[in-house]
């Protein structure tokens, strides 16, 4: 099984930027995809954010409101995964998580459903 454990979460304000950190063990070797998702206060529905193949090729895909402010990166030898927040607004107030696909039924895909596997979640809360 994989283990995901997320760090880096905060109160920080309008504008700020913030890292967080998903640590990855276990058997790696069954991902496909890993990625990460939001869930704001009051909300049923975990929002896709990002999600990073696995692959060498590390393709990417964003949602729309994570474009251009937010990077996925990953360090292969910390087993590390990284989501860098910039310019950060009220509304991405949220616990992050990070998830990964050990299916690969569907390439980079944004539905909360196909990921098996989940962090605990690290808060972010961005006062205005």
């Amino acid at each position: 099984q994989v283990r995901l454990v997320e760090s880096g979460g905060g109160l920080v304000q309008s504008g700020d930027s913030l890292t967080l950190s998903c640590v990855v063990s276990g058997r790696t070797r069954s991902i496909y995809a890993l990625g990460w998702f939001r869930q704001a206060p009051r909300e049923k529905e975990r929002e896709f954010v990002v999600v990073m193949s696995w692959s060498d090729g590390g393709d990417t895909y964003y949602a729309d409101s994570a474009k251009g402010r937010f990077t996925i990166s990953r360090d292969n030898a910390k087993k590390t995964v990284y989501l860098q927040m910039s310019n950060l607004k009220p509304e991405d107030t949220a616990v992050y998580y990070c998830a990964v696909d050990t299916t690969g039924s569907r390439y980079l895909d944004s539905s909360p459903r196909l990921y098996g596997t989940w962090g605990q979640g690290t808060q972010v809360t961005v006062s205005s």
